[in-house]
């Protein structure tokens, strides 16, 4: 039996709405997208769906479903709150919330109202994290010593015209790039016991922090978290060293760059990584030393939007829960206590 379409709209057509939620909603079966509420009236989504004049045209649509709140993240709290309160289920882009007491009072209110509320944290689906996934969990560096893991980008330049070089709540690498890596830190470890955080600005004329440097402890184990917009030549994004072994993978997931280039997600080799960026692997395997390359496990962005089809049509659990997104931002605030004290804060 063919499930009904999740009526589906958006409150932002901006970078995230244009190359990321349309097109992995246009190519999964289970979604439809019916309004977008959109400010600026040059972009095509105006010409390709409905647009919304405002938030409460779409709140007081009853067809609508899903709401996706893609909007600037000091507005995530109200916007998110509206919409639950409408009776919407709802998405958040990342970061969840821009204080861990407006995460707390999302997760309740979606309680209350008995709506589905999860964040967008789509690298968890990315090739190079599925792959460190797989060697941590087979133990391919035997008993993990220290994880290392980059984000970085060259971008010597202060952005004119957005809301992200702005001195207000909830801007910064931190919240943007760094609750990608706070999140694939809890996926594969939880929380830790530690943090000690380092946070500034580097780039001449930038008003909110642009990179940053992050040790986690844990019982028997360290995670190092680094980003910075000032790499131009860019290292390994992730390096494991253990007990029998090194494991280290450069290079950034296909899938963004495949969607700008108006790919259709989905398709076979969707989500795949050419040798020359599979990982490398210098271990100890049934007693012999194996140093050679890793192949990549594939990407799947559509996966998170499958997980959120199957638990509104079919009960399944969140895979993003909002809890572990609560924690990312809990984690956020112990980075700025770490940075502004100048130590480790205990979790």
């Amino acid at each position: 039996m063919t499930k009904k379409k999740i009526k589906t709209a958006l409150l932002s057509y901006g970078m995230s709405g244009e190359v990321f939620h349309v097109p992995l909603l246009e190519a999964h079966h289970g979604f439809e997208v019916v309004k977008i509420w959109q400010r600026n009236i040059d972009k095509p989504a105006r010409h390709v769906h409905p647009v919304a004049g405002d938030l409460e045209e779409i709140l007081a649509d009853e067809t609508i479903e899903l709401v996706i709140v893609n909007t600037p993240n000091e507005t995530h709290y109200p916007f998110a709150a509206a919409s639950l309160r409408a009776g919407k289920h709802v998405i958040v882009e990342k970061p969840f919330t821009v204080t861990v007491g407006e995460a707390d009072a999302l997760i309740a209110l979606a309680g209350e109202q008995g709506r589905m509320l999860t964040v967008f944290q789509n690298r968890r689906w990315d090739a190079d994290f599925l792959t460190v996934r797989n060697v941590l969990e087979r133990k391919l560096v035997g008993k993990l010593v220290e994880c290392e893991i980059h984000y970085d980008r060259f971008r010597n330049y202060i952005e004119v015209d957005t809301w992200k070089e702005e001195a207000k709540p909830g801007t910064g690498i931190l919240y943007n790039l760094g609750s990608h890596l706070l999140d694939q830190a809890l996926v594969l470890f939880g929380m830790p016991r530690y943090l000690d955080a380092r946070m500034g600005i580097q780039r001449p004329g930038g008003r909110v922090d642009d990179f940053f440097d992050i040790r986690m402890e844990y019982e028997d184990f360290f995670v190092i978290l680094k980003s910075s917009y000032l790499v131009r030549e860019q290292g390994p994004r992730f390096i494991l060293h253990g007990t029998e072994g090194s494991f280290t993978k450069a290079g950034i997931d296909p899938q963004e760059q495949a969607l700008k280039d108006k790919k259709t997600p989905g398709t076979a080799d969707w989500g795949s990584e050419t040798k020359e960026w599979w990982g490398k692997l210098n271990t100890t395997l049934e007693g012999r030393h194996f140093d050679g390359p890793f192949e990549s496990v594939q990407g799947n962005y559509l996966a998170f939007y499958d997980n959120v089809f199957a638990a509104l049509r079919e009960g399944h659990p969140l895979v993003v829960k909002p809890e572990e997104a609560g924690n990312v931002i809990r984690l956020i605030e112990a980075c700025q206590e770490s940075s502004r004290r100048r130590c480790a804060v205990e979790i």
